[in-house]
């Protein structure tokens, strides 16, 4: 019998898996679960070599690197190496050489990181993503968006939730610095949206890609806006919190591209809808930010998505209202969607007290190994 069903929900199911992530009790909560996993919880750390890589439109990306046979203490020739004071407040020790791209093993299983709103290689969940994979053998790369160095860009823009043609820039770049090894892809929460969009985007055109993984991700952009705008610990807690840094990059874009940002109505911005509507709207394209957040989310493209992808939300993110997140009829088949009750926003902290943040490498690398 034929149905009404719109044209953008897919014809094969995607997978729904409800298993729990084994959130401690005495972390209640998904406030809870998220600032301690943001602050408190242990996690290893791992220093990178950084690569800088100029984009088409004369600005520039930055890619922290670390796999078998770099180390980024040492350089090429041998030599111990102090950490560059060009990267003095990151999570990079030296500039990547020529002579350290041949000692990369060719057909590695490699992993390039997209991170979340404000973030950068230095973020715990960054960090210990690419420890467990690095521990296993892999390559890993963090990439970084425009201005998330740790140096800003070059440009009055910088970067955004929807801006899958930079996913697709950096992630054609990798495959060419090692074009035999076996590439997988995980995005966390804003960079997440970006990499589904591409791979959405891409539908059978994605090629070079293994699989795929996106966490903790506001794929209805307007929910999520809404309720990071809107809500008290939104408005009070959240918005506060990433617009302090926020503010400092947009006061120097107001002093290097004079009238290209309203200083005085930025630093009265009081939620990221107002930055949004402000900055991030029309500087990329958008009329303001119910516009930016209905064009740039990547909910209506994952029944076009061709590649094997994770996408894991816990059901008590506060970032995510519960009733934004997609249930299997709004994915394709090659896409398993997690949505455990348990988990706060990138955070996933397990373990006896203090907690850590293994399982969330630990359920990546199961679905790349297995695809479960």
């Amino acid at each position: 019998m034929a149905t009404n069903r719109p044209a953008s929900v897919s014809d094969s199911p995607a997978r729904l898996d409800t298993s729990r992530c084994p959130v401690p009790a005495w972390l209640p909560g998904g406030h809870v679960q998220t600032l301690y996993g943001a602050f408190c919880a242990q996690h290893p750390t791992i220093p990178f070599i950084r690569e800088r890589v100029d984009t088409p439109d004369g600005d520039f990306v930055d890619l922290d690197w670390c796999g078998p046979g770099l180390d980024a203490h040492t350089r090429p020739n041998g030599e111990t190496t102090p950490h560059d004071s060009s990267l003095v407040g990151t999570a990079a020790c030296r500039w990547m050489e020529p002579a350290d791209w041949p000692q990369l093993p060719a057909d590695a299983r490699a992993l390039i990181l997209f991170h979340g709103l404000e973030g950068s290689s230095l973020s715990p969940y960054m960090q210990a993503i690419a420890h467990a994979f690095r521990r296993q053998g892999w390559v890993v790369v963090a990439a970084h968006f425009r201005s998330c160095s740790g140096v800003p860009n070059r440009m009055a823009r910088a970067y955004y939730s929807g801006d899958s043609a930079e996913i697709a820039f950096m992630l054609d770049h990798v495959r060419s610095r090692l074009p035999q090894a076996a590439w997988h892809a995980a995005g966390i929460s804003l960079g997440g949206n970006a990499l589904l969009k591409h791979l959405g985007e891409s539908g059978h055109a994605m090629q070079g890609l293994r699989a795929a993984a996106a966490v903790s991700v506001p794929m209805n952009l307007a929910a999520g806006g809404r309720r990071l705008s809107d809500t008290f610990w939104g408005r009070q807690l959240y918005s506060r919190y990433f617009l302090r840094s926020i503010r400092h990059k947009i006061y120097g874009k107001a002093q290097e591209f004079p009238g290209s940002v309203d200083v005085t109505r930025t630093q009265r911005m009081r939620s990221l809808r107002e930055f949004d509507d402000l900055y991030t709207a029309p500087m990329h394209g958008y009329r303001n930010a119910l516009d930016y957040w209905t064009r740039a989310a990547s909910l209506p493209l994952l029944p076009d998505i061709r590649v094997p992808t994770l996408i894991l939300n816990a059901r008590n993110d506060p970032f995510i209202p519960e009733a934004s997140l997609p249930g299997s009829r709004d994915a394709s088949a090659d896409v398993l969607l997690h949505q455990p009750y348990q988990g706060g926003h990138a955070s996933f902290v397990t373990g006896i007290f203090p907690g850590h943040l293994n399982w969330l490498p630990k359920r990546l690398q199961q679905f790349f190994e297995t695809g479960q």
